[in-house]
């Protein structure tokens, strides 16, 4: 990720439209901006999210409240609770994410 051509600037996430993505179940509720080709989100989960699909799209990934569950498709599972995060190249290992309790997100892909 090459960062070039965004002056100083400061987001305030509540002024951002959020949309609705289904799970399989729950809903995830994005905020997001735009700065050149990077793409920075707020993502609220819903309690009982479910993601519906298999993401092999990089992120750096910051857990700000609640609890997430990541399944790598090899099988291994990862928890992140506030102050955890991970990281994960394009194409390098297919994950979806879940949660029972809920979860706000800070991701930056």
């Amino acid at each position: 990720m090459k960062m070039e051509g965004i002056p100083f600037g400061t987001t305030d996430w509540e002024s951002i439209p959020r949309t609705e993505h289904k799970g399989t179940t729950g809903v995830a509720y994005w905020r997001t901006a735009n700065f050149g080709s990077i793409r920075v989100r707020m993502v609220e989960y819903s309690r009982g999210y479910d993601a519906d699909h298999w993401c092999s799209k990089g992120h750096i990934l910051l857990c700000l409240d609640g609890e997430l569950e990541t399944e790598l498709e090899d099988g291994r599972r990862f928890i992140l609770k506030p102050g955890m995060s991970y990281q994960v190249a394009d194409g390098a290992e297919p994950h979806r994410s879940r949660t029972e309790v809920g979860a706000t997100l800070f991701i930056v892909d």
